[in-house]
């Protein structure tokens, strides 16, 4: 007979928190958020010295994208019998590897070989990150943990571009990558002392995939946070441009503003396990919303060099907490198959990246920046009102059969 059986009865809560394994996860998210973003501060002399386009050696940033989104739909299911522990230190290696290989790169396709080595870590490590971090702390510190976790985002949004052009000139940029190989490496040996052994809890397969999608609020979920991160992205792609041009700044101070900005995430990230701790639907609610009139605000005052600074910092803070946010929902919306849901969610937050600035193109050839950031401000207002109507806050009971 079918009977009703709850997350928490195949997967015993853990009673101590596991601190010391979750700050080694935010450090393998910041060893690989970083490799992630180098290339952008370094592509000038990458596709100098290996004799290629700098629009050829931007592929290296796609090449990386695009096979993350395939890991994260796909890992769970490729992993299902293997210890969680072991599968995340081998992640770690991918990340050595892939600097390595950058770092000695002799042409194109060699480079292109460590950037796929890098998606298929970044990929398969957040789509498990959050059901790992349901494992290493009970479920009151889940929100906390998270926001540790995604510090690590904050920390190399802010560190990788600056860091990574400034050190490509005194080094080289293969010396920068062989940094990012040697954080890799720190990342294995963190991970190696305090990660527990995680059996695998279930039998993950493409069609847990689809199952997981259908779930009752799941799919209108994703689809709202897609759009909140299509928002987001938007707005992040052309800043620049908005600030140049509408503020009317210059490079100095658009440097010092992105800064900012990336500070200002970094500490709304940290803030959001306080937050999500008070209300989720209320953080789910408020970030997008919040946003919304801050792009509406910078169409309407961005020309002030003051305005538009301030309004952007603000922005930088309420995105902090947004990642934070949709992952824990996922732990509370799919608490039994996480793993899966977490794929689901990578993957959605990938196409919306590529979608935001794809279609925010698009609107800037047409209308600038404003256009850009008006729009943004309404994808972000109907967001918030899928959010209220049909996202689940509750977890799912799963049948089961005896």
């Amino acid at each position: 007979m079918d009977q009703p059986l709850h997350w928490k009865q195949s997967q015993p809560e853990r009673t101590q928190p596991a601190w010391g394994a979750v700050v080694s996860m935010a450090l393998g998210v910041f060893g690989l958020v970083t490799a992630e973003f180098l290339p952008a501060s370094l592509l000038t002399p990458m596709a100098a010295e290996l004799g290629i386009t700098e629009g050829m050696a931007g592929q290296a940033v796609t090449a990386t994208a695009v096979v993350a989104l395939a890991t994260s739909l796909v890992i769970s299911a490729a992993t299902r019998n293997l210890d969680r522990r072991a599968v995340l230190l081998f992640f770690s290696m991918l990340l050595v590897a892939s600097g390595i290989a950058v770092a000695l790169a002799p042409n194109l396709a060699f480079l292109l070989l460590g950037r796929v080595l890098l998606g298929v870590a970044l990929g398969g490590f957040w789509a498990m990150s959050t059901a790992v971090t349901m494992r290493l702390v009970p479920e009151a510190f889940i929100p906390r943990a998270l926001s540790i976790i995604f510090s690590g985002v904050s920390a190399a949004t802010i560190v990788a571009a600056p860091i990574g052009s400034y050190l490509g000139e005194i080094v080289g940029w293969r010396s920068v990558f062989m940094l990012s190989a040697a954080l890799g490496v720190l990342s294995f040996v963190v991970q190696f002392a305090t990660l527990p052994r995680l059996a695998p809890t279930g039998l993950t397969t493409m069609r847990t995939l689809v199952d997981v999608l259908l779930r009752p609020g799941v799919g209108l979920g994703m689809f709202a946070a897609m759009l909140v991160f299509a928002g987001h992205f938007a707005f992040f792609t052309y800043i620049r441009p908005f600030l140049e041009t509408v503020t009317g700044v210059g490079i100095e101070a658009v440097s010092g503003i992105l800064l900012g900005f990336g500070l200002a995430n970094f500490v709304g990230t940290l803030f959001a396990g306080i937050l999500l701790e008070r209300s989720l639907r209320l953080t789910l609610t408020a970030m997008p919303l919040v946003m919304a009139l801050l792009g509406l605000g910078l169409v309407s005052f961005g020309h002030l060099p003051l305005a538009g600074t301030v309004l952007v910092g603000v922005w930088g803070l309420a995105f902090g907490a947004v990642p934070v946010a949709w992952s824990t929902w996922l732990t509370r919306a799919v608490p039994d198959q996480a793993e899966s849901a977490g794929g689901l969610l990578v993957a959605a937050i990938q196409f919306a990246i590529a979608l935001g600035a794809a279609v925010g193109g698009l609107i800037f050839d047409a209308s600038g920046a404003t256009g850009v950031f008006g729009a943004s401000s309404l994808v972000m207002i109907f967001a918030t009102l899928m959010i209220l109507v049909g996202v689940r806050l509750r977890p799912v009971v799963i049948a089961a059969r005896a």
